[in-house]
């Protein structure tokens, strides 16, 4: 009996639970017991995977690794041998990559708005190409306009992906000739145009509009006698499966190369994947460490939670698959709660499981993206720990490692 309406489609035999990494039941069993938890287990090798994937979708597109979602050295050194470029924004990303020898023209500097130190850091390190979307902030650049160069950002609404981010960012389209015009004036340099659409878009029209207004804007820049445009920065938010399905990739980006192709040859088409890439690649291991029945329910108190690994649910809107290491029995509608003393730290108010103990294991999967990177020491609960395997393809022998890697400061 399961009262009440609790989410059977949550409550599933953990063999087809997993299939975010290529960790089995007993590996995950095997790691808890070695490292304890909460635990980020990065699987390097779906990192490759998801990288393929999209480069397959996305043919001829430079892929830069937006840093943000998982700004884990593993994640940076893993792309850097499958040839892939970066996408960086602060102080910190820059240092992370250097570190992991990053040739510096492999990365391009996105954030839209940026300190002085900023762009010096970057500059130093030797990245040129930085986005601005306003006269201001191209101003700031007039002292750096021999070592320099710029992409407009141009700003596309999408009130239906999940993160909107030219809410906050990008500059109405028939602003960017103006643009354009003024750093001529000021002796800066303008390569090209960037745009993103949102995270976790759920269609590619967007991306079809963006792109067709961008190749409009690149003739008229032509026909107004200004530089001429060659680099087209497409931006990220290629969908992932969270507790809904969504488009295949190929299909996704199908249309998006049609419109590709309307482009003039000369442009340089780049893009900026982030959680695509790093939402699969990551499972958190948690530990019941009490539980208490209230109202009626079994509430289940975790080692991780909102202000750890789950933070993702807070700041990136994300439901994450959520399963208990339990076979079979009885299901009953529970509460999973974080660790911590706030009442808002509850990962569900409403999951069905069997009845666990204290000391069972709780998996949420595709928890790559947002999660480690926006986690907190909360009332002293300390962050989950990070554990790699498949640092080398997997025809190599398999490695798996407690990472103690630190997130560098963003200057």
């Amino acid at each position: 009996m399961l009262p009440r309406a609790a989410k059977q489609s949550l409550a599933v035999s953990p063999a087809h639970s997993f299939d975010s990494t290529t960790l089995t039941e007993a590996e995950i069993r095997r790691l808890a017991a070695r490292f304890g938890s909460p635990l980020l287990v990065v699987d390097c090798e779906q990192v490759r995977r998801q990288y393929h994937a999209l480069r397959a979708a996305l043919p001829g597109v430079d892929l830069h690794y937006a840093l943000k979602p998982l700004p884990h050295a593993s994640v940076v050194a893993t792309l850097r041998d499958e040839g892939a470029f970066f996408d960086l924004a602060t102080t910190g990303e820059v240092e992370l990559v250097k570190a992991q020898g990053i040739a510096p023209e492999r990365c391009i500097h996105t954030h839209p708005i940026k300190r002085d130190s900023d762009i010096r850091d970057a500059l130093r390190f030797g990245v040129t190409t930085f986005v601005v979307d306003n006269p201001d902030e191209i101003r700031k650049f007039v002292r750096y306009r021999k070592r320099a160069e710029l992409l407009i950002r141009v700003c596309f609404r999408s009130p239906t992906a999940v993160c909107d981010l030219s809410k906050k960012f990008g500059c109405e389209p028939g602003a960017v000739l103006g643009l354009i015009e003024m750093a001529r004036r000021l002796g800066v340099r303008v390569r090209g145009l960037s745009f993103h659409v949102g995270s976790q878009a759920t269609d590619p029209s967007k991306y079809i509009e963006a792109i067709q207004a961008c190749t409009n804007l690149v003739a008229e820049a032509l026909l107004a006698g200004l530089p001429s445009l060659d680099v087209l920065d497409i931006g990220g938010g290629f969908p992932v499966p969270y507790t809904d399905a969504v488009m295949p990739i190929d299909e996704f980006c199908a249309p998006i190369r049609a419109a590709l192709t309307k482009l003039p040859k000369h442009v340089r088409v780049i893009a900026e994947p982030g959680r695509f890439i790093a939402a699969p690649a990551a499972i958190a291991v948690s530990t019941v460490m009490g539980k208490a029945k209230r109202d009626g329910r079994w509430w289940y108190y975790l080692d991780d939670g909102l202000y750890g690994s789950y933070s993702g649910q807070l700041f990136d809107h994300a439901k994450y698959p959520v399963a208990a290491l339990r076979d079979g029995g009885e299901l009953f509608e529970s509460v999973l709660a974080g660790p911590t003393c706030d009442s808002i730290d509850v990962i569900d108010d409403s999951i069905a499981l069997p009845e666990l103990e204290v000391g069972d294991l709780v998996v949420g999967r595709m928890m790559g993206a947002y999660t480690w990177a926006s986690a907190t020491d909360f009332n002293f609960f300390k962050r989950a720990k990070v554990v790699v395997m498949n640092e080398q393809p997997v025809d190599a022998k398999r490695v798996v490692r407690l990472q103690r890697a630190k997130r560098v400061a963003a200057g």
